[in-house]
């Protein structure tokens, strides 16, 4: 017999339940597979693009086009799309910072300050009174 203070579990959130976050479906895993046996992936062709678009910003001559201003012009387009590229690129090869764990020394706590420091003050005595904050 259960007590009145004592209550019965009925399922609801558990710790450790569930999907873990950024885990892959069955379906999802079976494109991916399908896709890198295929040979290249979209995000291979994305930086492929990227890089070529960037180079060849680096390659547009003057005397090509005859007018320092054209060909500058040509160079910020080119530039602008492979930015552009790169855009949609980089959440697949850089993790968001809010996704990264920021920790301190030893993993504690990362600690913030700001110092201010007369003018008047010389260095040694700056980094005495450093030394004294830590």
């Amino acid at each position: 017999m259960i007590e009145n203070n004592q209550k019965k579990s009925k399922g609801g959130a558990r710790p450790g339940a569930g999907r873990k976050t950024g885990s892959l479906t069955k379906r999802t895993r079976q494109i991916a597979e399908a896709v890198a046996t295929q040979g290249i992936t979209p995000l291979e062709v994305m930086m492929k693009v990227m890089h070529q678009l960037y180079e060849e910003a680096g390659n547009v001559q003057e005397e090509e086009l005859g007018d320092k201003a054209l060909a500058n012009e040509a160079r910020i387009k080119l530039l602008n799309m492979a930015a552009t590229v790169g855009r949609h690129a980089a959440p697949y090869v850089h993790p968001r910072l809010s996704a990264i764990e920021h920790t301190g020394k030893d993993g504690a706590p990362l600690q913030s300050g700001v110092l201010v420091v007369p003018s008047a003050m010389s260095v040694d005595d700056w980094e005495r009174a450093a030394q004294a904050k830590h």
